[in-house]
């Protein structure tokens, strides 16, 4: 592995675990037991490394949340790919322990975290009316927009939220609950002869918090 890729997943890891602004250039390559001018040929920076770990998250998560659109999403499937969502999330979570902080801190990130959030929407709005559309869900266009409005709040601040709920929290916990969040935000609307996707959800919450 060359000594850029190293760096990159050093940072990542030290961002994750302690925090990214508790975490120095110099600690970095401490962690590597390299020396800070070895860092400083590869990245003239944090800020540097900040960008470009931020831009692998977008482009892997940009395709996830297309994946939906091109592929349509049966509810039966929705925990599935929900997992896919906040495990890609939480391998960056350093990105959402504290969004605003990191944003007012590196305003380059703004633009780009911001168009990310309207692919949440855009994605979670087509998954919703599919949904409808096929009679799974009965929902007013109205409530559509709440909805939508709801999940992509509680895809965005939950990792901020468990973390200051239970900083202990192991990864699973943390992305089980996520996932059943966001179910039971859905099924409400579930119409008429869906009820073994409730009893899909009860055994799902057994598992999750009986754990």
């Amino acid at each position: 592995m060359k000594t850029k890729e190293k760096i990159l997943q050093a940072s990542l890891l030290l961002f994750n675990e302690e925090g990214e602004p508790n975490v120095t250039t110099v600690d970095i390559a401490n962690e590597l037991e390299i020396s800070p001018g070895n860092l400083y040929y590869h990245f003239k920076g944090k800020e540097i490394i900040i960008e470009t770990l931020f831009a692998r998250f977008e482009n892997s998560f940009a395709e996830i949340l297309h994946a939906p659109i091109k592929k349509e999403l049966k509810v039966d499937d929705s925990w599935y790919y929900l997992h896919v969502v906040f495990e890609e999330i939480y391998h960056y979570r350093f990105i959402y322990h504290n969004i605003n902080e990191l944003l007012f801190r590196y305003a380059s990130l703004g633009k780009k975290f911001r168009r990310l959030l309207n692919i949440k929407f855009q994605t979670a709005r087509t998954v919703i009316s599919s949904l409808r559309d096929v009679d799974i869900l009965v929902i007013d266009q109205k409530d559509i927009d709440i909805l939508v409005s709801n999940i992509v709040m509680t895809v965005t601040y939950w990792i901020a939220y468990s973390i200051l709920c239970d900083e202990k929290q192991d990864e699973k916990t943390i992305i089980n609950k996520g996932v059943f969040q966001v179910l039971s935000l859905i099924s409400p609307y579930l119409g008429e002869g869906k009820k073994e996707f409730l009893e899909f959800c009860d055994r799902y919450y057994k598992q999750v918090f009986d754990a």
